[in-house]
């Protein structure tokens, strides 16, 4: 591999990585962070043991049961900090699992999530991969157990999914190892805007898009910087109880307020790596 200097200062000017913080993943030795989203069953602990050669550091979530591993690997030169979110079907938060990934994607704004499918039961993994598209624009998709596809004479096409979902989809095999310096490499462009991406996005009715575009800078003007107002906007609209709560109590422009206050912010040595 060659070899890259790191970015002198990657979280200087960075509001997410206060909220970051607040997650409980602090700041020490890394220079991106990758978030690591999938259904159960995906192979999604396999990739991550891959990646981080089982160098990890696992805890709870602040304020929950729910368990989650970290660790790290580099390319290029660059240091990356995997965040392994609770395996689940959907970000709709009906459990603490959902509402950690959902949280995690919203407010701690990773550089890349990577979305782990199965190969050989594609169409069941899209509608987590669809929520993931609707919250960030930087996602790479990972079509793991190619080999039992293969074995099983199911054919995909990852060219043709990259271009319907508008973001790359990798095909690996997170077992043997194929495709992983793929998804590297990609995960790289991604973040760093040599691949552009346009991910597939609900459009809906007439009248749903006038809705949309009426509540979100609603939203915005209740908690100026928010990130994805849009989807707040769309879970306001399917009668989500958490997020009406989280608008009416103020809880949304608490967290931007976090997020920006001066004491919040992390020093620049600091980069992402699980409490000890």
């Amino acid at each position: 591999m060659t070899t890259r200097t790191p970015p002198a200062d990657p979280c200087a000017t960075c509001p997410a990585y206060a909220h970051l913080e607040r997650m409980g993943i602090k700041m020490d030795t890394f220079d991106r962070v990758v978030a690591l989203a999938g259904n159960p069953n995906t192979g999604k602990s396999t990739l991550f043991n891959t990646l981080t050669g089982l160098k990890q550091h696992t805890g709870n979530w602040p304020g929950k049961t729910v368990t989650r591993a970290e660790g790290g690997y580099q390319f290029n030169g660059v240091r990356y900090k995997l965040v392994d979110l609770p395996g689940t079907y959907s970000l709709l938060s009906t459990s603490q699992d959902e509402e950690v990934a959902r949280d995690f994607l919203l407010f701690g704004q990773p550089d890349c999530t990577i979305v782990v499918t199965d190969a050989t039961a594609l169409e069941r993994n899209l509608n987590l991969v669809l929520q993931v598209l609707e919250i960030t624009d930087k996602a790479v998709v990972a079509v793991n157990l190619m080999d039992e596809a293969r074995r099983k004479g199911i054919e995909v096409d990852t060219r043709v999914l990259s271009r319907d979902l508008g973001v790359p989809a990798v095909p690996i095999s997170a077992r043997n190892g194929e495709g992983i310096m793929t998804l590297l490499s990609t995960v790289a462009d991604v973040i760093e805007g040599r691949i552009a991406t346009n991910p597939r996005r609900v459009e809906g009715t007439p009248a749903f898009q006038k809705a949309i575009r009426e509540l979100t800078p609603l939203i915005e003007q209740l908690a100026p910087g928010i990130p994805n107002a849009r989807w707040l906007a769309i879970r306001l609209l399917e009668g989500d109880v958490r997020v009406q709560h989280a608008i009416r109590s103020g809880e949304l422009a608490d967290i931007v307020r976090r997020q920006r206050s001066p004491e919040e912010r992390l020093s620049s040595t600091m980069a992402v790596v699980g409490r000890q």
